[in-house]
């Protein structure tokens, strides 16, 4: 690495102008591929974590009803799941105690996968304070 090698040139990438014909069009289209698949792929993220905070909010929410866990299944929960997910955010009390409040507000699953799950979790948070739900 690094060593220059007899009869080895680095490749230095072509003048635009001596490109191909189409060349600039051709670069122009991937370009703009490659922004589009990127901005997909972010909001598909941003759904599959919404639906997967909804989901666990849903089972918080189900077992303290019905089995008549209080609060402090939060914190507990929060605490294991930061230590088993020690890379992942998102499970601190504070937005677990979310997660089951975004349930609340919006109970019906498909309400949230084609309307809630397109915004920022962060803007879920707003429009959950706007409503009212603390």
């Amino acid at each position: 690495m690094g060593q220059q090698k007899p009869g080895v040139i680095f490749p230095a990438p072509a003048a635009l102008i001596d490109m191909p014909k189409g060349y600039e069009s051709f670069f122009k289209n991937l370009k703009e591929r490659i922004i589009s698949e990127r901005l997909k792929t972010v909001l598909s993220a941003n759904t599959t974590m919404i639906m997967l905070y909804w989901e666990i909010g849903q089972s918080i929410l189900l077992r303290q009803l019905s089995e008549g866990w209080g609060a402090k299944i939060i914190d507990c929960l929060s605490h294991d799941l930061k230590a088993a997910f020690p890379d992942i955010g998102g499970f601190p009390s504070r937005n677990l105690n979310y997660i089951r409040k975004n349930v609340q507000a919006w109970s019906d699953r498909e309400i949230v996968q084609r309307t809630v799950a397109q915004f920022p979790w962060c803007s879920n948070l707003t429009l959950l304070k706007k409503m009212g739900v603390h």
